[in-house]
C-alpha cells in the first residue's frame, strides 16, 4: 500500500545532485574525458553508486519520513497478530523475518523496503488495522512480503543504476555542447557545462523516472500475485477492493510510492510516472489468473 518507490527515487535524485557537485568541486569530471567510452564508463561508476547510496539508505528514509515505529515487544493484540502474520509469511516465502513497525494514520496503507530481502522493513497503518479485516490484512501483509522475496528494491535500483548512467552521460553530452557553442568556450569546463549539465540532469532524472515506473508497475503485478499464493486469491481482491472503495487513498511520501500496495489512479501523462497499475486492473490481473488455473 505506500509506495517506497517514490521515495528511493527522490532519494537518488538527490544523491545524484550531490555527488554531481561535489565531482565538480574536486575536479573529478576531467576523469571523464572526452571520448564517448571514457565519458560512459565514468557515468556507470558514479549511477551506480547513486543508486545504492540511495537504496541502503532506503529503511532509514522510510522510517524516518513516515514517523514508523518498529515493535520491539507486541503492546496489543493487534500488534501481536501482525508480528505473528509477518512471521508465518516470511517462511513460507524463505526469507528472513523483518523488521515490523507500524506508522500512525487513519489511512489504510502498508509499505516494505530493504537492501537485503533478510534485514527488510516492512509497516502497516494504525488505519489498515483498525479499518480492514484480519483477511484482507493478511493479504496486504503478504503483497508487501512478496515484494521482500522477489528482490524488487533491488532489481529497482539496479534499473535506477542504468538509468542514472544514461542521465548522467547526455547530462553532460549536453553541457558541453551548450559551453562550447553558446558560451564558445574553448578550453576546459566553463561554468556554461557546469550549470546546464546540472539543470539537465536534473530535468532527465526526473524523465528517466519514467522507465523506473514501468518496471514498478510490472512488479506490482507479480506481488500481488505473490500476496494470492501466500494469503489466498481471494483475500487478495478482496483487499484490493477495499482499497478500491477509499475515497481519498492517502499519498505516501514519493520516495516511497513504488512499494506500497494502492497507489494512485491517474490519467493522460501522469500515467507513465505511476508507480502501480490502477486497482481495477490489478483485480481483473488476478481473476484471469484465476480463469487460466481453473483451465
Amino acid at each position: 500500500m505506500i509506495s517506497r518507490i517514490l521515495l528511493f527515487l527522490g532519494t537518488n535524485i538527490a544523491v545524484m545532485l550531490v555527488l554531481s557537485i561535489a565531482i565538480r568541486i574536486f575536479g573529478l569530471d576531467q576523469y571523464a574525458g572526452t571520448g564517448t567510452m571514457q565519458m560512459l564508463v565514468f557515468a556507470f561508476i558514479f549511477g551506480m553508486v547513486g543508486s545504492v547510496i540511495s537504496l541502503a539508505m532506503s529503511k532509514s528514509m522510510a522510517k524516518r519520513s513516515t514517523g514508523a515505529r518498529v515493535i520491539e515487544q507486541p503492546a496489543n493484540e493487534n500488534e501481536a497478530w501482525l508480528i505473528e502474520t509477518v512471521r508465518r509469511q516470511a517462511e513460507a516465502a524463505g526469507i528472513g523475518m523483518p523488521e515490523v513497525a507500524i506508522f500512525d494514520t487513519p489511512q489504510v496503507n502498508a509499505f516494505a523496503t530493504g537492501m537485503n530481502k533478510n534485514k527488510a522493513l516492512v509497516a502497516a497503518s494504525s488505519g489498515l488495522l483498525q479499518t480492514m479485516t484480519r483477511d484482507e490484512a493478511e493479504a496486504v501483509m503478504a503483497h508487501e512480503i512478496s515484494h521482500v522475496a522477489n528482490g524488487d528494491m533491488v532489481t529497482l535500483a539496479l534499473i535506477q543504476g542504468v538509468v542514472n548512467t544514461f542521465v548522467i552521460f547526455f547530462s553532460r553530452i549536453i553541457g558541453n555542447i551548450v559551453d562550447k557553442v553558446v558560451f564558445r568556450n574553448e578550453r576546459g569546463y566553463g561554468p556554461g557545462y557546469f550549470i546546464t549539465s546540472m539543470i539537465a540532469q536534473f530535468v532527465l532524472g526526473i524523465l528517466a523516472s519514467a522507465i523506473v515506473m514501468y518496471f514498478s508497475r510490472i512488479r506490482e503485478y507479480r506481488a500481488d500475485q505473490g500476496g494470492a499464493n501466500l494469503a489466498g486469491k481471494n483475500k487478495m481482491i478482496d483487499a484490493l477492493r477495499r482499497l478500491q472503495s477509499q475515497h481519498e487513498p492517502e499519498q505516501l511520501p514519493d520516495q516511497l510510492a513504488a512499494f506500497g500496495i494502492s497507489g494512485a489512479r491517474s490519467s493522460g501523462f501522469k500515467r507513465f510516472f505511476r508507480s502501480h497499475p490502477d486497482l481495477d486492473e490489478r483485480i481483473e490481473a488476478l481473476q484471469a489468473l484465476d480463469a487460466m488455473v481453473s483451465r
